[in-house]
């Protein structure tokens, strides 16, 4: 049995062990250069929007070598994911997947801006409102398949911002 404790009413209560954890030492880098843009994109309603040639005209335009960019979307009825760029059916998929997931027609209280408002909320929340993408030699390094989107889970067109933020890796300090 692990440790112990008496509680107010003096019965004995053990605590249950500690979970195992372990973490490598921490690494300290020098980042002296921050790069920040703002992405507006309209959506179409529904469905993928490609960001990557866009955030890959970022990194260009941040003279990036090595490092990592950071994207965050500034919605709650929007988010950002990697996935499959290769076959258009995959999107089809994951888009019926969260509709599956998240149906309008669920009986949510959250209907303010219609009946996709909450559906939208939900979606977000199973999904991402930031990435981040290491960059190695001046590329965004993906998988060959790899692609970054935008999913817009309201059925309305929207204009949306995504902040991009592009983190240069250095020499590590000496200790």
């Amino acid at each position: 049995m692990g440790p112990c404790f008496r509680r107010d009413d003096g019965e004995i209560e053990f605590m249950p062990p500690p979970k195992s954890l372990s973490r490598t030492p921490p690494s300290t880098i020098s980042a002296p250069a921050i790069v920040s843009s703002l992405l507006a994109v309209q959506t179409q309603g529904a469905g993928f929007t490609d960001l990557t040639a866009e955030v890959a005209r970022f990194v260009q335009d941040a003279a990036a070598r090595e490092g990592a960019v950071t994207l965050f979307i500034r919605h709650t009825s929007a988010s950002l994911t990697i996935q499959e760029n290769a076959d258009p059916s995959v999107l089809d998929d994951l888009l019926t997947a969260l509709h599956r997931l998240a149906p309008e027609n669920a009986g949510w209280t959250h209907d303010t801006e219609g009946p996709d408002d909450m559906p939208a909320h939900i979606k977000t929340m199973l999904t991402a409102t930031s990435l981040q993408v290491p960059v190695l030699q001046g590329e965004l390094a993906l998988g060959t398949w790899q692609a970054i989107y935008l999913i817009e889970h309201r059925a309305r067109p929207h204009r949306r911002e995504i902040v991009l933020l592009w983190f240069e890796r250095l020499s590590p300090l000496p200790r």
